[in-house]
């Protein structure tokens, strides 16, 4: 058993994992070096090439470094640094040696790191064979991307240099070759080709390339003994090169080599054996016309400018351009990735974490369908599946943000399934010419910009195929290159000695903490790599502490790159003396809690990715439930136990396999009719252009002609036989009353729906046969949605009664029963409760209430509204200005938030986390910022233009319950957030410091306001006035006020116009008015009628204020706002709000106040500011 090593100085992300030096084995250069001696022989055999030395780090050991009494640990395993080929060893039988090693080479000699097989090295390294020449070639240069069974990824670049096999620099065993060799000097006319791999966890491909370009100018003149030694000192210093997280990829485009690493075969990117399908076709002609675009030939461009005659300018100019056309092939590239699979979320269930690829395929052009199915199947669309299930903010989620359609941030609203809108079925008309590629052309994002036909003949998806998701036009984005920062690292001389490894050390940590305080606070991502490079140092120095302060510090800059596993491990490697301090410091005992307690005790979230399948057993309630919403259909539970009540009518309350996929197949069936409904331009201009057809009949007589009955979200109309015409039936709206009768026909009695319309005597008579009941059914749901809609202003209603309808048709087809129809009966959920619960909207919630909005569209359940915040828009230049309208920033239970455009009401950002807790207030700072109190004390920090949250602020040890900004006239704002174990703390708006704190006595901190220059912090007990340092100023106490009940502070509101302090008690329905002037007064009482709890109060404009809570109306519990006239003390209006109590208030500008309700509805409503 081998003995174990000496620890050595592990840098844990340093730039180099392995430095091989590779070339053909010595005996077998004996062949060439005969036929060299053949004069005019020009072109020699190709040998096969192998590992000849092999260096790993750390180079330096611990003892060699580290003075005495300096505490360093090794935080990866032991290994040894080096080994190299022994020539002298009689070379092995010519099989294959050990996996993961150079042949004849005993596997202890050295650690490889993973993902690096030696075996397959050498023939990536010398693709073609190691090809001796008569001649010397040019260096030459090519990189490596070596992906392990996990897909993880190392980064290889491999430079190739000639050396004559004989030559005066060449001695072998004391001797010069052709002596010890035998051979004369008619061999140095032989060259050997021999290889340097550097591979690295990093693509830093031209940092690598220039590396090796000037090691090669050393190998080239050294003696052979001597380069192992000038590759070891090279790998060395590479091993000591701290390496923050890379940042994008370089594309690498020509020369693509293949490795199949399953069978080691290896295809050039020209082989025409390779069965590599073609990426789907409007993708790849919106791709090629993009690049067409780019400046790739600066010089062409340039040449009718005058030349520079400074170098320096010159070249600053060319790298200008280099980083602007990386920047846009990155674009390109990541538009090329979303226009493929933008479409797959339209067929992901979060809640389940399903795929179902088999709906997805369907959608898809069937030219496309080989790269798609060869795509599904790989594990890379495996993680990518992962990510978007996971709802993570990447750069693929980023630029489907940017380049969505209006379309799709509606269509990010409905309840009810998409149907091709009439402005989408007017795109896809052919002119004339066009005949041919009618069904093609549907699937082009912009026909004006795409010339038809030059494109092949390729037939697009009989399914929808959404037309924007190559994004709006060909050009390129105009991206502004990112700014590039460099640091200098300092030199190191002799990287193998442990005392300048030391000092090297030493030196960075210096340099690194001047650049940091030479930075702009408002520079948090440069600042964030500074942090990360520093630790990473400081872990090599032994400084296992301050390594953990500064990633500590990663919470307020950039928690992306946060070293979770690192972090980890350096705390396990803490002596007791090291984890007592750390016990003792604030900032390091929330990081160990975070980072090392709480993973190991909570359970491991399942990840996986199911694909949707058919049930095959028969399911319960709840099973049923899970399995129509894995299949798309439907989301909302409330919706689904209803169609479980219509499927099971007469039975026992199961489903068997069989009849759900009778009903799956209905619905899917009726889907695809509905995507190949083809309106003429006749009907289409009667039609708004959002409409949609969602149901149509069988050919029919009426009153108004023969036709086909069809139905939109907003009317009915008759699309006539012969030569297509609308005849207009009614708008939902405008429906008197629908009946189901029958008419006498010979000796027949023939069902017929009657419609009767507002302010049309003649009566609408369809003869629907076998229809009618069904019809009957769904004209009465959708006229109950939308008068339910128009009541409550909530479009929302409309699409569930959509919905509704849309299920009714599918159980009927699934049944096929007699029953069939009063099952389907059990989804007219709207009109029974127009006939069962008819209740008025009051008059004055109806003429206040503008319109409503659903956060929670598309979720399995209505969630909770706990916080809103509205932002005004045009806050930043730097925004875009399809992003710069105000928004509305709403904070769901489960530390979920939803953005909407406050322009429009549609969703702008759907569902992302920050935590999962709770939420509890929100505040935007510095225009660019959203922060965001949890339950789980920690302050998330949403960046506005990126709507990404990369922020944590981690100081407060309780939940955090207030926050409050103080805008002065100096940048930066200062931040006050309060928790509620009573603790205050002022921040720095921009630097993330904290810059003040106090504590107030006793628990209960709930809400903070700012007032003349002091702050108004409320507890359940008073409302304490303290300064911004903490000193007390006022204290109003409730026990004073409330001796005949025990109670509490709710919430208060400063009133600065009127010098007043209103608040709200537990247990009483009454508002309380204390004047600022003395606190001691008795308060002034206003009563809220029929109120029993207050949750929320807000100021709107100046004379106003707003109170939500529950409160009874027409005899039930509902959500209520009273607004009350802060001058007269009265309440001037009782607003019915919502079916649950009002959670949350806030004001829009003054002219609108949005209302955010408790779980059982789950909405918000817009209110009219007078």
């Amino acid at each position: 058993m081998a003995e174990a090593g000496p620890q050595y100085l592990a840098l844990p992300s340093g730039l180099l994992e392995l430095c091989a030096l590779l070339g053909a084995p010595r005996d077998s250069l004996r062949g060439p070096e005969q036929v060299a001696q053949k004069k005019g022989v020009k072109s020699l055999s190709s040998l096969d090439p192998e590992v000849l030395s092999v260096f790993v780090p750390p180079f330096v050991t611990k003892e060699d470094s580290q003075p005495a009494g300096v505490n360093c640990v090794t935080l990866g395993k032991t290994r040894r640094r080096s080994f190299r080929k022994k020539r002298e060893r009689p070379k092995a039988e010519p099989s294959k040696g050990h996996p993961g090693g150079p042949r004849g080479q005993d596997p202890e000699d050295v650690g490889i790191p993973n993902g690096v097989d030696l075996l397959a090295l050498p023939q990536l390294c010398f693709p073609g064979g190691v090809c001796v020449a008569s001649e010397p070639k040019e260096d030459c240069v090519h990189f490596l991307v070596l992906t392990d069974v996990c897909g993880n990824r190392t980064y290889g670049v491999v430079a190739q240099y000639y050396r004559p096999l004989h030559d005066e620099y060449c001695f072998y065993n004391g001797k010069m070759r052709w002596e010890a060799s035998g051979l004369g000097r008619s061999a140095a006319g032989c060259f050997v080709p021999f290889a340097v791999c550097v591979v690295s966890r990093f693509p830093y491909y031209n940092a690598l390339k220039d590396c090796l370009s000037c090691l090669l100018t050393h190998l080239k003149i050294c003696k052979d003994f001597e380069v192992d030694n000038h590759i070891k000192d090279f790998a060395a210093k590479l091993s000591l090169i701290p390496s923050p997280p890379p940042g994008p990829l370089h594309l690498e485009a020509d020369g693509l080599i293949l490795i199949n690493i399953d069978t080691g075969s290896i295809t050039f990117s020209n082989d025409e054996d390779v069965d590599v399908p073609d990426i789907p076709l409007l993708a790849a002609q919106t791709f090629i016309q993009r690049v067409q675009s780019l400046q790739m030939h600066r010089e062409l461009d340039l040449a009718h400018l005058c030349a520079s005659t400074d170098l320096n300018e010159g070249r600053a100019c060319r790298r200008v351009w280099q980083q602007r056309l990386n920047c846009q092939i990155q674009q390109i590239t990541l538009q090329l990735l979303v226009c493929i699979f933008r479409g797959v979320k339209n067929h992901l269930n979060y809640e389940h974490r399903v795929f179902n690829s088999e709906e997805f395929l369907k959608t898809r052009a069937p030219g496309d369908q080989q790269f798609y199915k060869q795509v599904l199947d790989t594990y890379m669309f495996h993680a990518f599946l992962k990510a978007r299930l996971s709802r993570r903010m990447d750069a693929f989620a980023q630029m489907d943000l940017c380049t969505q359609s209006e379309e799709d941030r509606i269509d990010g609203m409905l309840l009810s399934p998409r149907r091709p809108t009439v402005e989408k079925m007017a795109s896809r008309k052919p002119s004339a010419p066009h005949g041919a590629h009618r069904r093609m052309v549907v699937s082009m994002p912009n026909l004006q910009d795409i010339a038809v036909p030059e494109l092949p003949p390729r037939n697009s998806s009989l399914r929808k195929m959404r037309t924007e998701d190559c994004g709006g036009s060909h050009t390129v984005l105009d991206v502004p290159p990112k700014l590039t920062y460099t640091f200098k690292i300092p030199e190191i001389h002799f990287p193998l000695v442990g005392q300048c490894v030391q000092a090297f050390h030493v030196d960075c940590v210096a340099q690194l903490s001047k650049a940091m305080d030479s930075l702009a606070p408002e520079n948090s991502v440069l600042l964030a790599r500074y942090f990360y490079l520093r630790g990473l140092v400081q872990l090599m120095q032994g400084q296992l502490l301050g390594a953990l302060l500064d990633f500590q510090s990663l919470y307020k800059t950039d928690m992306r790159i946060f070293p979770a596993d690192l972090v980890q491990r350096t705390v396990k490697s803490l002596s007791a003396p090291e984890r007592a301090q750390a016990e003792r410091t604030p900032e390091l005992r929330r990081l160990i809690s975070e980072v090392v307690d709480k993973p190991e005790d909570a359970p491991k979230a399942d990840d996986r990715v199911k694909n949707f399948e058919l049930p095959k057993k028969h399911m319960q309630l709840d099973d049923f439930v899970k399995r129509v919403q894995e299949s798309g259909i439907v989301k909302d539970a409330g919706i689904i136990h209803r169609l479980f009540e219509a499927l099971t009518v007469g039975h026992q309350k199961q489903i068997d396999p069989e009849t759900f996929k009778d009903f799956y197949n209905c619905w899917k069936e009726a889907e695809a009719e509905a995507q190949g409904v083809n309106l003429p331009f006749s009907v289409t201009e009667q039609l708004d252009k959002n409409e949609c057809v969602y149901k149509l009949s069988s050919s029919v007589k009426t009153n108004r002609g023969v036709g086909k009955i069809a139905m939109t979200q907003k009317r009915l109309f008759l699309l006539t036989e012969g030569r297509p015409g609308y005849v207009e039936i009614s708008t939902f709206r405008n429906i008197e009353e629908v009946r189901n009768t029958t008419v006498a026909f010979l000796l027949l009695r023939i069902p017929t729906l009657k419609i009767k319309v507002l302010s049309k005597k003649e009566v609408f008579e369809a003869n629907l046969k076998t229809e009618c009941d069904l019809w009957h059914l769904m004209v009465k749901e959708m006229w109950a949605g939308k008068k339910l809609a128009d009541d409550h202003k909530d479009p929302q209603y409309v699409q569930q009664a959509l919905t509704h309808v849309l299920l009714m048709d599918a159980v009927v087809g699934a049944l096929q029963s007699p029953g069939a129809i009063y099952a389907a009966s059990k989804l007219s959920y709207f009109d029974k409760m127009k006939n069962e619960m008819p209740m008025a909207v009051p008059k004055t919630t109806s003429e206040t209430l503008k319109h409503k909005i659903n956060p929670s569209a598309g979720e399995t359940f209505p969630r909770a509204i706990d916080v809103l915040l509205y932002t005004p828009g045009h806050l930043d230049p730097a925004e875009k200005v399809e992003d710069a309208h105000p928004k509305l920033w709403c904070a769901l239970n489960e530390g979920k938030v939803v953005v909407f455009d406050a322009s429009s009401w549609t969703v702008h950002q759907h569902c992302f986390k920050v935590g999962t807790s709770k939420l509890n207030c929100m505040v935007m700072a510095e225009q660019t910022q959203v922060w965001v109190g949890s339950e789980d004390s920690v302050i998330y920090i949403i960046n506005v233009h990126s709507m990404s949250c990369n922020k944590q602020l981690t100081d407060h040890r309780s939940s955090v319950t207030g926050l409050v900004v103080q805008d002065g006239a100096q940048a930066p704002s200062t931040v006050y957030s309060c928790s509620a174990d009573g603790t205050v703390l002022a921040w720095n708006a921009s630097s993330l410091q904290v810059t003040s704190r106090f504590q107030l006595p006793g628990d209960g901190l709930l809400a903070i306001r700012l007032h003349g220059g002091r702050l108004w912090c409320c507890t359940g007990n008073s409302i304490v006035v303290v300064t911004t340092a903490g000193f007390l100023h006022q204290e109003l106490k409730i026990g004073e006020n409330f001796k005949e009940i025990s109670t509490s502070f709710l919430g208060f509101q400063l009133m600065p116009e009127q010098e007043q302090l209103w608040a709200a008690c537990a247990g009483y329905d009454d508002i309380y008015v204390w004047s600022l002037q003395d606190l001691a007064q008795p308060p002034q009482r206003i009563h809220l009628q029929d109120c029993s709890r207050i949750h929320c109060m807000i100021q709107v404009k100046k004379q106003q204020i707003w109170v939500g809570g529950t409160g009874l109306s027409q005899g039930r519990s509902k959500g209520k706002i009273y607004v009350i006239d802060a001058e007269r003390k009265t309440v001037e209006k009782e607003l019915v709000a919502h079916t649950d109590t009002v959670n949350t208030l806030c004001s829009a500008e003054d002219r609108y106040v949005l209302s955010g309700s408790g779980r059982d509805e789950g909405k918000i409503a817009i209110w009219k500011v007078e």
